[in-house]
């Protein structure tokens, strides 16, 4: 006879324990601990066999085949990218974001442009399948292999599956789904991590690429417990300001590629479509001859990316204010420290603001140098000018040190227009530029505020 078990999952972490408590004992956060309740004591048919205990056997290594054709495009050449170069057969791709910033958008153009041999299984547990078709014919998504299905049952959805055969299953929203032998309302945690492992099972099994559509909470993180996104393949998540037009797509995790890539959109009319040139995009409206900002080229992957970093200071009062949007907070105030102690320019009393234009979140150190030139040129109220960029990672003695792929770099900046560009002096990389590409060797933040801001060109 079965038993039931009751344990708390930390939502955060997915840490397990038996008792419940306000704060989780394994990362700390407080109020995560959801209740889950499990029966023990009986082998469900539908997760275990008496046949398959005894039928299969490891096998060698070398035994092993693998699929020329393992890897598919999905048509939409920004998510093939994120992908690691077109999606996986057999794998479970997790998409995450908030609601109607355009998950169910992007996932349904993909049903239109795959090839349509490739038979389509797209589940709905949010709307209609009426709904479905309206949207589908504002996004021009056509196709005889595409079938639409309206449930939130698992033993019902299970039952399409192997009455369709498909080879891409689409579910909006795993939230929605749910198991009766659960008793838990769909989306609590059980449901949510119960729905998704026999969900994985059978994408395994049958071979099938599924894309599962999570929503996320107010605090960024998935609904749900931490630990769906280790059961899953990949973790995708699906950023940007629901009021701005430009959306970015970020791997948080990819088993069969880079975690580095990111897909650049724009929300139309007419669906979403791909930036394939994000920089441009990322300085338009760029204000000229205009003090506190700075160009920048950062490294998404395997493709260089230009980046505006703004950054307004002004005199504050005791408790001076600290805030950064697409920066991380404690390496701005890093550098603000910096900035005061090697550059001799007094912001440790001023309200500071730095700003990351077009909702890009920069995660490398090569953006330090075009940060500090942006609040030194706020705080001076000096413009450094429209055609000038920075390159060069700020040491806490003020030093700058080289940074990676620096000729992808000037390339990049020297394709969009830019004439000027501050980098570190000496390193093993030898720049290789235009000739009327002028490059601005420095040594630390001193020197690269003299010659940015004071235009003294002079060896450094």
């Amino acid at each position: 006879m079965a038993k039931t078990k009751t344990v708390y999952c930390c939502t955060e972490c997915g840490n397990e324990t038996a008792n419940w408590a306000g704060k989780c004992p394994n990362c700390g956060a407080w109020n995560s601990l959801k209740e889950i309740r499990t029966e023990t004591g009986r082998k469900s048919s539908k997760n275990y066999t008496e046949h398959d205990n005894f039928s299969r056997a490891p096998k060698r290594i070398g035994e092993l085949k693998t699929d020329s054709e393992i890897r598919f495009s999905t048509g939409i050449s920004e998510l093939d990218r994120v992908l690691g170069g077109g999606a996986v057969c057999g794998s479970l791709v997790l998409v995450g974001g908030s609601p109607g910033i355009g998950k169910s958008t992007l996932l349904l153009q993909m049903c239109g442009l795959i090839p349509s041999q490739r038979r389509i299984l797209y589940i709905t547990g949010e709307e209609s399948e009426r709904q479905i078709k309206m949207r589908a014919d504002r996004l021009s998504v056509s196709s005889d292999n595409l079938f639409v299905f309206a449930e939130t049952d698992l033993d019902a959805i299970r039952k399409a599956m192997d009455r369709t055969e498909p080879e891409i299953v689409i579910i909006d929203s795993i939230q929605t789904i749910s198991d009766p032998e659960i008793a838990s309302a769909p989306g609590s945690p059980s449901q949510i991590r119960e729905c998704t492992m026999q969900i994985m099972r059978l994408t395994k099994e049958k071979g099938m690429t599924v894309f599962l559509i999570g929503h996320i909470t107010k605090d960024g993180i998935l609904a749900g417990p931490k630990i769906l996104e280790h059961m899953v393949d990949c973790v995708l998540y699906f950023e940007g300001e629901r009021e701005t037009s430009f959306r970015i797509l970020r791997a948080a995790k990819n088993r069969f590629g880079s975690t580095n890539e990111i897909g650049v959109f724009e929300m139309a009319a007419s669906g979403l479509k791909c930036v394939e040139n994000p920089s441009e995009m990322l300085l338009t409206g760029r204000p000229e001859n205009s003090s506190g900002t700075c160009v920048t080229c950062v490294m998404e992957g395997s493709r260089p990316i230009l980046a505006e970093i703004q950054a307004l200071v002004s005199q504050g009062g005791h408790n001076a204010a600290r805030r950064s949007n697409g920066v991380d907070y404690n390496r701005a105030t890093m550098l603000l420290a910096v900035l005061e102690k090697r550059g001799g320019i007094p912001v440790g009393s001023c309200d500071a603001y730095i700003n990351v234009v077009g909702g890009l979140t920069i995660d490398e150190p090569s953006a330090d140098l075009a940060t500090v030139l942006a609040l030194a040129s706020s705080y001076l109220d000096r413009a450094l000018g429209s055609d000038l960029a920075a390159i060069g990672e700020v040491g806490l003695s003020g030093e700058l040190r080289q940074v990676s792929c620096l000729n992808q770099r000037l390339s990049e900046i020297y394709r969009l227009g830019l004439k000027k560009c501050v980098i570190p002096a000496g390193g093993r990389e030898e720049p290789q530029v235009p000739n009327d590409f002028d490059l601005i060797r420095v040594r630390n933040i001193s020197q690269a505020i003299s010659a940015a801001l004071w235009k003294k060109r002079q060896d450094l």
